[in-house]
């Protein structure tokens, strides 16, 4: 079967695995035109994608009144969730063989464009679109994603907006919550004659789960997100302008808790923390044109910018009587840090950096996809700018009994003023060949030529002289292969092979070589009646892993700033999901399993032996999603979600301390929905059913806590 699916600036698949809540109480969803570009194929299509793929589907996202992107994503299989502040505001996303950090080790997409706000120079993800306002959420891993990049070991993930309807008709969600926490989104749109058009919000208002010692300070935020759309489609051509605009304050930390003060209250946080903050603003503008120049050949031609500022005004963590990370002395007995902590000791000189930085991405990105008999072919090329501009001043201030007095701001060292650049030609060619009935391959091509550097000033904002420059340049060539074969009507083999690499942040120095990886997966898959299963196994072999360092996610040489080679690493597991479909009387039951095993150690290095486990990446992560659908309308539905103790640093198997792992956590979900005789759709929530809270980061510093139970009652309308 001729496999042909086409993504906005791009014409490459990135497909469903297995369907979500898929009984006959849901609507099949047709395949939505993404605005200018039309999806070709169906779930059965999808299935047989030559390499392993999920979709979130917009029906999984409104039945779970889905508002955190890790809560979403624990449900796919071969995804690493690291959480941090119990909303999912600064998402921690891994895949396969790539660790969560900020999701800098994967390629984030918004409508087929690079979303991060320095993809190449500084790839950690500080900025992530509203999750309330997504279409569909999808992913793709094996060989299929060297279409895309730069980052490309483990996967990617495309976060889908909402289309244009075809017709004038919009939505509204409203939901709140039993701390008075408010959601809601709105969207309205439509086509007349060629053109077509959409507007859309999101807003966010939460009321903190956590309580700031001797203050009454809010520890949530706000969030406003716009978006708007204008598309217009001719004979052979088509166009789309999309515009979005967010903004967000967010009374966030870095500083977590002691574990003994965790266990007593894991809700607490600490009252030299009540200043912290973080503001920031987002502007994204795309425009699209898809031309037809014949009925076998279209090429989509992208230009886009993205422009993120944000300062996140935060303690340091240090302690200013010894210099160390101000937990860590208390988790080791040092008293009079705890005090500090406690607001019982008068201390000088806590250090409270406005993390402040300004953020440009830019770049058109160009894709033909040629229909040639039994070969569907796309090649294309992306030039690629971004920059990342720091100006970091620290102010200091007293504790006083209890209370923080500002006592002045530090002058701007070379470290916290410095300009990051990186610019980088992307070039691939890939040919889904139907070779027999049965043998579909893929083969892939890519190329990246990166150029970074790094520049820090002296002279304060003026920027009258350069301290240190750093260039650096590489190009590399990545191929891979894949292919599935249809052993019978039901079973499918699927098998791939592909070169990774994880690019280098702008402050490598000359000459430092990007991590690089061979990546194999092999599987089974099988379908009968409503019936799906999946089992992959899949092996990445690093002859070089790289990390990314920054305060957000420090090394594992301790470095908060460039690059760290590990060395060696080898990154094995299984992945595996099943979905059926049971009646029972006037009830639908709609079962989904996933779960996913992973071992990953390190193999070779200066700084490492072999055997000594990664940090970041858990060995067993299981989600199970129940459905009790009846014919009235009311249906119900349950999540459960496990994830197990996760080594915070390389080597955590080797070591007896508490602190170098996370906990294991369970939690249960429950949503029920009701349709209101030709009226809205009225639905609960609860989020974390048994109130199961564990230490589930020690990343920045500290422990901290997912969130507490919480209870939503809200409503949706179409109109």
């Amino acid at each position: 079967m001729k496999l042909k699916l086409t993504m906005l600036a791009s014409s490459v698949v990135i497909t469903t695995s297995v369907g979500i809540y898929s009984s006959a109480s849901i609507a099949v969803e047709q395949s939505a035109e993404l605005d200018t570009v039309t999806v070709i194929g169906d779930t059965d299509a999808a299935r047989k994608l030559p390499g392993s793929a999920a979709v979130v589907s917009n029906e999984q996202l409104m039945i779970e009144a889905a508002t955190d992107i890790h809560q979403v994503l624990k449900t796919v299989p071969g995804i690493y969730i690291q959480e941090e502040d119990g909303f999912g505001l600064r998402p921690n996303i891994g895949i396969r063989a790539a660790s969560p950090e900020r999701s800098q080790n994967i390629t984030l997409m918004e409508d087929g464009v690079l979303i991060a706000p320095a993809p190449y120079s500084n790839p950690a993800a500080y900025y992530f679109p509203t999750t309330s306002r997504l279409h569909s959420i999808e992913v793709l891993k094996g060989a299929p994603l060297l279409r895309y990049g730069p980052q490309t070991v483990g996967g990617v993930v495309n976060l889908v907006s909402t289309p244009i309807p075809e017709t004038n008709q919009g939505s509204a969600t409203f939901m709140m919550n039993d701390r008075g926490s408010a959601d809601l989104h709105l969207n309205y749109g439509g086509k007349t004659g060629p053109w077509g058009y959409s507007i859309e919000t999101a807003q966010r208002h939460y009321q903190g789960f956590k309580d700031i010692d001797r203050n009454d300070d809010n520890s949530g935020f706000q969030i406003e997100d716009y978006v708007a759309k204008l598309s217009w489609e001719g004979e052979r051509n088509k166009f789309l302008f999309k515009i979005q605009r967010s903004l967000e304050n967010s009374d966030e930390t870095y500083a977590g808790l002691t574990d003994a003060d965790f266990r007593r209250d894991e809700n607490r946080r600490y009252g030299l923390t009540h200043i912290d903050e973080m503001d920031n603003q987002h502007t994204g503008i795309n425009l699209s044109h898809v031309f037809d120049w014949t009925d076998n050949l279209t090429s989509t031609v992208t230009a886009y910018r993205n422009e993120f500022k944000r300062n996140w005004f935060k303690y340091d963590g240090k302690n200013p009587e010894t210099g160390n990370n101000i937990i860590d002395d208390a988790n080791g007995g040092n008293g009079n840090a705890q005090a500090i902590l406690n607001g019982n000791r008068d201390v000088a000189g806590l250090a409270y950096k406005n993390n402040n930085r300004a953020y440009d991405s830019y770049g058109v990105q160009a894709n033909f996809n040629w229909l040639l008999g039994e070969h569907d072919i796309n090649f294309g090329a992306r030039q690629h700018f971004d920059e990342t501009d720091r100006f970091q001043p620290v102010e200091v201030y007293d504790q006083v009994n209890g209370e923080l007095v500002y006592q002045g701001t530090n002058a701007v060292g070379s470290s916290d003023n410095r300009l990051e650049e990186a610019q980088a030609l992307s070039l691939w060619i890939t040919d889904d060949f139907q070779v027999t009935d049965r043998l579909l391959l893929n083969l892939s091509l890519r190329m990246e030529d990166v150029e970074t550097k790094a520049r820090r000033y002296d002279g304060g904002a003026a920027r009258t002289s350069v301290s240190s420059r750093v260039d650096n340049d590489y190009r590399d060539f990545l191929a891979g292969i894949s292919g599935t074969y249809d052993l019978t009507d039901s079973w499918q083999v699927l098998a791939g092979y592909h070169e990774g690499m994880i690019p280098l942040g702008a402050g490598a120095e000359d000459g430092t070589e990007p991590g690089k990886s061979d990546n194999y997966e092999l599987g089974l898959r099988f379908q009968q009646g409503v019936f799906y299963s999946e089992a992959i196994a899949f092996y990445s072999d690093f002859s070089n892993l790289v990390e990314q360092c920054s305060v957000a996610a420090p090394c594992s040489n301790d470095a908060e700033s460039g690059s760290f080679s590990v060395g060696g690493a080898e990154v094995k597991g299984l992945e595996f999901q099943a979905g059926t479909l049971f009646s029972a009387g006037n009830f639908m039951i709609p079962l989904d399993l996933t779960y996913t095993y992973t071992d990953a150690e390190t193999t070779s290095g200066d700084e490492f032996s072999a055997g000594q486990e990664l940090q970041n990446i858990p060995e067993n992560i299981v989600s199970l999603r129940v459905g009790l659908e009846h014919n009235s309308g009311w249906n119900n539905y349950a999540v459960v979600k496990y994830i197990d103790e996760t080594c915070v640093s390389i080597g955590c198997n080797e070591s007896n301390s508490r602190f170098d792992k996370t906990d294991a956590l369970t939690t249960v979900d429950l949503m029920s929905r009701y349709r209101l005789d030709m009226g809205p759709v009225v639905f609960v929530k609860v989020e974390n059913l048994f109130d199961r809270q564990e230490i589930i980061s020690r990343s920045p510093f500290g422990a901290r806590p997912n969130i507490e139970r919480t209870v939503w009652a809200g409503a949706s309308i179409e109109f």
